[in-house]
């Protein structure tokens, strides 16, 4: 691969972080700077770490920015089924948001277990 745009894992959150910006649309005006920015902040962090690994120079400090990716992908399901709870987020939207979140947090430990092997050999 030539870039980072290239790989499945960070077009998928991509994707997710413009679904995030999208749903929080709705979200009430006093959230603005709380779920609202937290959860626009943790979700545009999920592809922008995937990128910034792609750009270091070391496979180590690769699989840094994925882990780092990892842990900001937990924050935002996190945000987002406290939305749901409080009413914030409606049920419907949040399932979708789920399963984005399990099929890119598997794609991220795939990666990270491919990059591991290659660094070990």
């Amino acid at each position: 691969m030539n870039t980072y745009k290239e790989l499945k894992v960070w077009q998928q959150a991509m994707e997710l972080a413009v679904s995030c910006y999208e749903f929080t649309k709705t979200f009430p005006r006093e959230e603005v700077y709380g779920m609202t920015s937290q959860i626009r902040r943790c979700s545009s962090s999920i592809p922008a770490n995937i990128a910034e690994g792609w750009g270091r120079q070391s496979t180590g400090d690769y699989i840094r920015f994925l882990r780092i990716a990892q842990g900001s992908l937990k924050e935002l399901e996190t945000h987002a089924i406290l939305s749901a709870r409080v009413g914030l987020l409606p049920k419907d939207q949040l399932t979708p948001v789920e399963k984005q979140t399990t099929d890119i947090g598997k794609m991220l430990a795939a990666l990270i277990r491919s990059l591991g092997k290659k660094s070990t050999t």
